[in-house]
């Protein structure tokens, strides 16, 4: 199962703000809800966990995250993850690319894609229900983002509410009258 998704959205301060916050993983991983960096391997590959529990679901991947690209002049930055579920029953991919544009000084545009492909436990749910959970996901990494930039407490656990929400949405269609 692959999904795609895209998002662009911006933020109040200096394009290098963002650029050394968003390619600095011990502050980054912070943001991402429910990882944990475990080892840092070199200056571009890094060891954690992710682990997300939403309804009936909890999963749980020990992977691998590759910087394959940190371009400090033209502000673009792409990872590679790698992630094997923590019971052996499947594997995770993800390759993300981003882009930093300055909107006008102190308003950054922050342009992300990301490629998914989920195999195992987590595949059978479809690909409607893993978009709209990773979309959620990243919304919250986009909050956290946000709030750390701002110097503002954010909790990265997996917000429950936004995960239920998705969930119902994935499996019954969403726009139900």
């Amino acid at each position: 199962m692959t999904t795609s998704i895209n998002k662009v959205f911006e933020v109040e301060h200096p394009i290098d703000e963002v650029w050394s916050s968003l390619t600095d993983p011990y502050k980054i991983v912070n943001c991402v809800p429910g990882a944990e960096l475990t080892e840092q391997v070199d200056e571009n590959n890094f060891k954690g966990t992710v682990k997300l529990k939403f309804g009936p679901v909890k999963a749980g991947y020990d992977g691998l995250i590759t910087f394959t690209e940190r371009d400090a002049s033209a502000k673009k930055m792409a990872l590679k993850g790698l992630g094997v579920d923590d019971k052996g029953k499947g594997n995770a991919e993800m390759n993300m690319a981003g882009t930093l544009i300055e909107k006008t000084p102190g308003l950054t545009e922050v342009s992300v894609s990301m490629d998914i492909s989920i195999t195992g436990m987590l595949a059978q749910f479809g690909s409607r229900l893993i978009t709209d959970v990773s979309n959620s996901v990243l919304d919250q990494f986009v909050n956290n983002f946000k709030a750390l930039l701002d110097g503002k407490e954010f909790d990265n656990t997996l917000s429950a509410g936004s995960m239920a929400g998705s969930m119902v949405k994935g499996l019954f269609g969403g726009n139900k009258s």
